[in-house]
């Protein structure tokens, strides 16, 4: 029985938190441009494309990411497919973080006054120049704070996937927890690593918040 901490558990706490990096990086890179085209979708004047964008987030946002683990894990099980769960959780993350994003961009397309919009139109500027260079530019920056917030609750929503078996930062500190037998210490360090990259990155969204909030007249 090990009941002190040393450098190799400290080593597995560190390889934990990077797995743990690692599956927001992913989830955060391709749910982005998963988000930018259900973002797209919604304010493109497509009704077909606007109601399957609608579905997709109502779906996604409106059922626990537990439930959407399990689904996308045993779900492609069902199919006879071998799939380990570094893939399945990243799957299940991208999607997920597809429906946010779109939902937030989507929110932040819409904020733009008509009268660009309607102003590019009657220059003749096509409908996808018209959100590259005029609409999407201004919506993003808008939208900065809430997606730097959303990055935060997805950081700390990856210790679901120890759920299915996948070792991030949490069933890392679980393992040695049942190694050391001294839960509240390793649980107080893992808390600790979740505040350390946490913390920065919520400290930014309230930066950038303030930033971009219009000027209150005194």
């Amino acid at each position: 029985m090990i009941t002190s901490l040393g450098p190799a558990q400290f080593h597995l706490l560190l390889v934990g938190t990077l797995w743990t990096l690692a599956l927001s990086t992913v989830a955060f890179l391709f749910g982005g441009f998963g988000g930018l085209a259900v973002a797209l979708c919604r304010t493109c004047g497509l009704r077909a494309l606007e109601r399957f964008a609608a579905a997709f987030i109502e779906v996604f946002r409106g059922t626990p990411l537990l439930l959407q683990l399990f689904i996308v894990y045993y779900g492609i099980g069902l199919l006879n497919i071998s799939v380990n769960p570094w893939i399945a959780v990243s799957i299940a993350f991208m999607l997920h973080a597809s429906a946010v994003l779109g939902e937030i961009w989507r929110g932040s397309v819409e904020s733009i006054p008509r009268g660009q919009t309607e102003a590019a139109k009657a220059l003749g500027i096509h409908y996808w120049f018209r959100m590259r260079y005029i609409i999407l530019p201004q919506a993003l920056k808008i939208s900065l704070p809430a997606t730097i917030g959303f990055l935060v609750q997805l950081i700390k929503g990856t210790s679901l996937a120890a759920i299915i078996g996948f070792t991030e930062l949490s069933r890392t500190g679980t393992l040695l927890s049942n190694i050391t037998y001294r839960p509240l210490l390793i649980y107080a360090i893992v808390g600790l690593i979740y505040f350390f990259v946490c913390w920065p990155l919520s400290r930014l969204g309230q930066a950038m918040e303030r930033r971009l909030s219009p000027v209150r007249s005194q």
